[in-house]
């Protein structure tokens, strides 16, 4: 899964554990809210969210910027660029709270129920949930939304996968049937996607023709959340209002969220121009990627005297376990070689990049659960020995021997010892240096490949990496494409390399197939990105998705970490495990940020004036 894509970003999927059994003649037993763990922290009877302030103003613009540019509205399909934040007109079944790790609460849906084998989940729609245009949201609207996001969505059909269909079981109850049993995230995933409807996308647009959701679109979309798209400028910006006759503004999940009267975005093709549009207050929200930045530019005066605030936070990564890497391509023969991606590795110098680029802001990610007590460490013992003796056969022999550990710069000796590991390891894989060129011993092929990137911006971080290939004869090179030729490819598996991130939640599950399942690999839009088919992860994933306990769930997921970091499928990079954000004094986050989140921008506001 995903968190926004990173931020929203990225898909957390959690599951739901406290239902009562129901026998065919009885009634289901309805709830409000569901959680992994336990029961969910808020009471059936809570009246906000423990973080959001419930008198914020409803008033002011918040002005964001964008990088790269949009060419559609249709939140269904996964081609084009969708416009940022589109998604947020649009409302789910279930939201969660960014102080839980595991709870969820009814949106669209009042209650919710399921049986004892987890089979099926039923959930019955508010009588007051309204689309835009005042008429209801149906089961109806549910059941066309999944069919659709199933049929249209390469990434919709992996992840829900296991839901075989939707049906209308009550006026307002709706269905959803699973083909296996006791899977415990299936109940909570189904409540995350979006609710479209079924009437609008079936109907004409202005000039009678008939709207087609298989294709990329601009036509301002009809939804049921707090903001309406109110302007569009098409590659360049988008603007948002808020509805003042949004149905769901009193609900206690809400209450104190949505402040900003209006949000708009503009789109920069330009990392520095977008830095300086933020500089001259002409954006009032920026978080800050480039560590190198943050340390030496946020030196102006409205830093200096109190008109920006920076803050570097943690809270969205306490609970989130992130891997950043360079991914090898796996569908090019040049990369299937375990001993070539290794090499890749010992070849890149994250301790010189941290020091000259980035001022030692950045930490080296060692897990694919980096930062996180589900990261792996040391040598397997108690269950997860167990489970990694059952797989010996299948895993590399090291996964028991050796923990581990990405290799060392940071000196002259450590380089050169580090390269000459690299061209021991390609020897070993069919290679050899000729003249000043790594070349394939047989045929006398160049070993060579290409950074696919999405913009300029990236170029300082992999041109260091790039000339210390070449120092051991690799020629790879950097092509950096516009962000809707780079999103076509990475869904086509269209690259030798690109940069990878994936984030974790404390309940990874069946988004985990996604990631590095065998079906996955030939999937479009799938983010095996890899191109990984390994029968020892895979079953590690089934491990993962129907464990007998907490405990063993672990146990699988630091092995499957293992596993994944033995076989070397990607070259791990760097994080900073901190959010560095910026913000100019016109708004404001409450004073509690949620333990697990920013909660921006749904629980921030724009200040009074003259406070």
């Amino acid at each position: 899964m995903d968190l926004a894509r990173l931020r929203k970003g990225l898909v957390v999927a959690l599951a739901a554990s406290f239902m009562a059994p129901w026998a065919m003649a009885d009634e289901p037993k309805w709830r409000y809210g569901m959680a992994v763990v336990g029961e969910p922290q808020l009471p059936a009877d809570f009246q906000a969210l423990p973080y959001v302030d419930v008198n914020a103003p409803k008033q002011g613009e918040l002005k964001l910027a964008q990088e790269g540019t949009f060419d559609n509205l249709n939140p269904v399909i996964d081609r084009g660029a969708i416009a940022s934040s589109v998604t947020m007109i649009f409302e789910t079944l279930m939201k969660r709270s960014e102080d839980e790790v595991f709870g969820t609460y009814g949106l669209l849906a009042e209650a919710v129920a399921y049986p004892d084998d987890m089979s099926s989940v039923t959930f019955r729609l508010r009588p007051e949930a309204k689309w835009a245009d005042g008429q209801p949201v149906t089961p109806e609207d549910v059941v066309f939304s999944l069919n659709m996001l199933k049929q249209h969505s390469a990434f919709y059909s992996g992840y829900y996968r296991h839901v075989t269909g939707a049906e209308k079981t009550g006026d307002r109850e709706v269905t959803f049937r699973f083909d296996e049993k006791n899977n415990k995230e299936l109940p909570s995933i189904v409540g995350d996607f979006p609710i479209l409807p079924k009437h609008w996308w079936e109907g004409t647009d202005s000039q009678g023709k008939a709207r087609d959701i298989s294709r990329t679109s601009l036509e301002v979309p009809m939804a049921s959340g707090p903001y309406k798209v109110a302007s569009v400028q098409p590659g360049s910006g988008i603007r948002y209002e808020l509805r003042d006759d949004y149905w769901g503004k009193d609900l206690p999940i809400n209450r104190g969220q949505y402040n900003f009267r209006t949000i708009s975005y503009t789109y920069f093709s330009d990392t520095d121009v977008q830095f300086e549009a933020f500089r001259a207050g002409n954006v009032d929200y920026r978080q800050e990627n480039s560590s190198s930045r943050w340390a030496t530019r946020y030196d102006f005066d409205a830093v200096k005297d109190g008109r920006v605030t920076k803050e570097a936070l943690t809270n969205p990564f306490r609970a989130v376990g992130v891997m950043q890497a360079f991914v090898p391509n796996m569908r090019r023969d040049i990369f299937k070689d375990a001993r070539v991606r290794e090499a890749l590795n010992y070849a890149y110098d994250f301790e010189d990049l941290n020091k000259n680029l980035a001022f030692g802001g950045l930490k080296r990610v060692d897990s694919f659960f980096w930062g996180t007590e589900l990261a792996s460490s040391g040598l397997p013992e108690g269950k997860e020995l167990e489970i990694l003796n059952e797989l010996k056969d299948k895993v590399p022999p090291e996964v028991f021997t050796k923990p581990y550990a990405n290799p060392v710069n940071g000196d002259p000796n450590k380089v050169r010892d580090n390269l000459r590991t690299a061209v021991g390891l390609l020897k070993q894989a069919g290679y050899e240096l000729k003249g000043n060129r790594m070349v394939n011993s047989k045929t006398g092929q160049p070993l060579g490949f290409e950074i696919l990137l999405s913009n300029a911006g990236q170029e300082r971080t992999v041109t260091p990496y790039i000339n210390s290939l070449k120092k051991i004869g690799i020629d790879a090179r950097i092509r950096t494409v516009d962000a809707s030729q780079y999103i076509n490819r990475v869904r086509s598996f269209d690259y030798d390399i690109i940069f990878g991130v994936w984030a974790q939640t404390m309940n990874p599950g069946n988004e985990q197939n996604d990631y590095w399942g065998s079906a996955s690999v030939d999937r479009q839009g799938s983010r095996n990105y890899a191109g990984i088919a390994d029968p020892a992860v895979d079953i590690l994933i089934r491990k993962i998705v129907f464990p007998p306990s907490r405990e063993e769930q672990v146990a699988a997921i630091k092995a499957m970490d293992r596993v994944l970091l033995a076989n070397h499928y990607v070259v791990p990079m760097f994080y900073s495990g901190e959010e560095k954000i910026a913000y100019w004094n016109r708004i404001a986050h409450p004073e509690k940020l949620p333990e697990y989140g920013t909660a921006f921008p749904e629980a921030w506001f724009a200040k009074q004036p003259g406070k």
